[in-house]
């Protein structure tokens, strides 16, 4: 046995001395008046219903009343309450989710994301999975489940870190329903914020019930955008929109039989990063203040569209469950590239024989993603000794990445010819297709009261073929073309011991992948460019416990774990040309603890924390990232710390009110991989440590709700994403400027919310 296997038995016996106390994340209880409140947490985790306190690996719930609670309106808001979460962010609707600090960069996701039996976004690096992971609207959901550690075995592909699925209310046919909320905020140096939302849930007979909510989010912008001198030009650039709208109808014709069609419809309308000019080396503002040089606004227009048809029929001893889905991801942007194309025309206007360019430029850039997805699942419905489950998936998508580089006249964006004598340098058009076919299976053995093994394997097959047709004096008119084809099997073991009805101790095995790819390689390539990348994978080693006392006062669920990563897919330079490889390996030691604390009626106190001790075990090509054996892998801090204490009272006449707070600590972070800084710098980019306080306060007269809040009370300025200060050598910002994307300045919101 292994030391680091022998450590986390240690532990784990600890732990067990702990078997008066039971089921973790008590601080979802419903009712924060009523400690002992017998409220159990209902999660799908393993795709069929069960406590919290059954499931052998580590899952964070947020309920719908700690997302209204806590003004959680987008993922960056719950990152509070899920220990080893991270999102990298610069563009509202668009984000890099990192869960246990299993992340190099790259454009293919580690997390999944499923929103009810929903699979969301792409599972190939050829549709810009990582970045298009989604950011919905969170008012009206049942719940959020963050399940970490890799979930290959019933999730399937780009699940390395873990899974966040989106639960959301189903029609109800015994009640209509409706609810209704409005808020504003103000920002600090910034424009003001207004938000709408509304629930209406009808039953049209005994067996049919129609629910739907709609969103409106207009968010004020708090970056300037400057002249190149420092000199204000517009104020608030970085405003945006979002607006949707999710929809289903239920049909129960009798116990057996349910059918439900839903619908999600979204729109992010960006009209500028949340980017921060600074100085490359110490992270601050370049100028003082939160600005960004812009010659070109830019924007980002993403759309979402997702339908789904689940069917499940009772058989008796278990239940079929059928779920087919399709959805749309559209992403049009635009990106200010004018100080970049100008340094790449200084240098290749001379080899060229080419003039110097004459006006500003952006790029044009479309991203377009449609997937079918067909799962079909028999699950035994228990009662025995073995609970199994069984079943077969198939996803079939087809994406798009169209992009432009073009010239325009400063002010008026008027197109002109000025890149016409590069033939459209920079242009690039790359249809890509995936698919992929999958059959996987789950059982648990009850070994009495008090032994479970829980065990499962999945067998995928998928290929994946591109073209890529480019342009410019550096382009390839030709189409160039690439196929490629993975075989993985995934598998989970996960034994548990019930140390009594309210406290558990679990060990868990896991291994999750990412698929590989093809590349798009010229004709006459030297040999060791590689045509294909293949897959890479995790193997997750995990021991937790999870309990809380018989009256519910005291709760925890902590883990340990360690994941081994291998293949790891990189963007390299062979012989010059880009390409993604195979590269390094990295293993991440970790610890991760939820607990909550009930000393008095209405008073709960919470804290999340982890440690994440994530780095490369392996050295990468210099050419390609100069990362070395040793280094922390990026935007993987070694700590955070989340600390919230929340009192309601009883003021009377049913009304009751409530106080709270929460503290959130980020430790130091590596930025991205970039050689060229390393070459500058001497080091990668080091992201200082910052914390970020919040205050709520609400009162709740049954029918309505009155609340006001604080985020970011000591307008802290920490950092949620390092780009780079230059490509292939050259800078992309004025005045050699780097760019980092910022948490909201402090921000005080008011909201009311009535029911009916």
């Amino acid at each position: 046995m292994s030391n680091n296997l022998q450590t986390l038995l240690v532990i784990s016996t600890a732990l067990a001395t702990l078997g008066s106390v039971d089921g973790a994340l008590a601080q979802q209880a419903p009712d924060r008046l009523d400690a002992n409140s017998d409220s159990t947490i209902i999660v799908t985790a393993q795709k069929r219903q069960q406590t919290l306190i059954d499931v052998a690996q580590s899952v964070s719930v947020l309920s719908a009343d700690t997302l209204e609670n806590q003004s959680v309106n987008t993922i960056a808001d719950f990152l509070n309450a899920v220990p080893s979460l991270q999102l990298v962010q610069s563009t509202p609707g668009q984000g890099r989710i990192i869960l246990r600090g299993v992340n190099t960069g790259g454009v293919a996701s580690t997390v999944a994301v499923y929103i009810d039996e929903t699979p969301f976004g792409s599972s190939s690096g050829l549709a810009n999975g990582a970045e298009l992971a989604g950011d919905f609207d969170t008012f009206d959901l049942s719940r959020i489940e963050v399940l970490r550690g890799p979930q290959g075995t019933l999730y399937g592909a780009s699940s390395l870190g873990g899974l966040v699925k989106y639960v959301t209310n189903a029609p109800d046919a015994t009640k209509f329903a409706g609810r209704a909320r409005a808020n504003v905020e103000f920002t600090d140096g910034g424009a003001m914020s207004y938000q709408g939302n509304a629930m209406i849930n009808v039953p049209l007979s005994d067996t049919l019930a129609f629910r739907a909510s709609g969103s409106y989010r207009k968010q004020g912008g708090f970056i300037d955008s400057i002249g190149t001198a420092g000199s204000d030009v517009q104020k608030n650039i970085n405003d945006f929109q979002s607006y949707g709208v999710r929809a289903s109808l239920q049909w129960t014709p009798n116990t057996t039989l349910k059918v439900r069609a839903s619908a999600l419809v979204q729109d992010i309308k960006v009209d500028a990063p949340t980017r921060v000019e600074v100085d490359p080396v110490t992270l601050q503002p370049l100028y003082g203040g939160l600005t960004q040089a812009q010659y070109v606004p830019s924007f980002s227009n993403v759309r979402y569209r997702l339908y789904n048809l689940l069917v499940e029929k009772d058989l008796g001893a278990a239940t079929i469950t059928s779920s087919t889905s399709y959805g749309e991801q559209l992403q049009r942007r635009r990106d200010d590239q004018t100080v970049w194309i100008n340094n790449v025309v200084s240098v290749l206007g001379p080899v060229f024989g080419l003039p110097p360019l004459d006006g500003d430029v952006y790029q044009a850039q479309i991203t377009d993603n449609k997937k079918w997805t067909q799962e079909v699942r028999l699950a035994s419905n228990g009662g025995g000794m073995l609970d199994w489950l069984v079943g077969g998936y198939y996803t079939h998508e087809k994406a798009l990445i169209d992009q432009q580089i073009l010239a325009v006249d400063p002010g008026t964006l008027t197109l002109q010819p000025y890149l016409a004598e590069f033939g459209g340098i920079g242009n690039a058009n790359q249809p890509s297709k995936y698919e992929e076919y999958a059959g996987f299976a789950n059982a648990t053995l009850h070994f009495g009261e008090h032994i479970d093994l829980d065990f499962g394997g999945r067998y995928s097959h998928n290929s994946q073929s591109t073209s890529q047709t480019g342009g410019g004096v550096l382009g390839a008119p030709d189409p160039l073309s690439g196929s490629s084809s993975d075989n993985v099997f995934t598998y989970s073991v996960a034994p548990k011991y019930k140390l009594s009805d309210r406290a558990s101790l679990y060990a868990r095995v896991a291994r999750g992948y990412r698929p590989g790819g093809p590349n798009t390689i010229p004709p006459g390539a030297p040999s060791n460019v590689p045509l294909t990348f293949g897959p890479d994978r995790v193997t997750s080693y995990e021991v937790g416990f999870k309990g809380e006392t018989v009256d519910r006062t005291f709760g925890i669920d902590a883990a340990v774990y360690r994941i081994d990563w291998t293949d790891i897919q990189l963007y390299g330079v062979v012989n010059n040309y880009g390409v993604n490889i195979n590269g390094s390996t990295a293993r991440v030691n970790g610890a991760e603890v939820t607990a909550t604390l009930r000393p008095v009626r209405g008073f709960v106190t919470a804290i999340n924390a982890a440690y994440t001790d994530a780095v490369l075990t392996g050295d990468t090509d210099p050419q390609s990232l100069g990362a070395v054996d040793g280094d922390r892998l990026p935007f993987s801090p070694k700590y955070t710390v989340s600390m919230s204490a929340d009192y309601d009272w009883d003021i009377g006449n049913d009304v009751v009110a409530s106080v709270g707070g929460t503290i959130r600590s980020v430790g130091e972070q590596t930025g991205p991989y970039d050689p060229a800084y390393l070459a500058t710098v001497g080091r990668f980019a080091r992201i200082p440590a910052y914390e970020q306080v919040d205050l709520r306060a609400s009162i709740d007269f049954g029918r309505y709700n009155l609340q006001a809040y604080v985020k970011n009370l000591t307008n802290a300025r920490g950092v949620t994403a390092v780009l780079n200060p230059t490509s292939s050598g050259l800078a992309n910002y004025p005045n050699d400027a780097g760019a980092v994307g910022i948490i909201r300045p402090r921000t005080i919101g008011l909201s009311v919310t009535a029911g009916f």
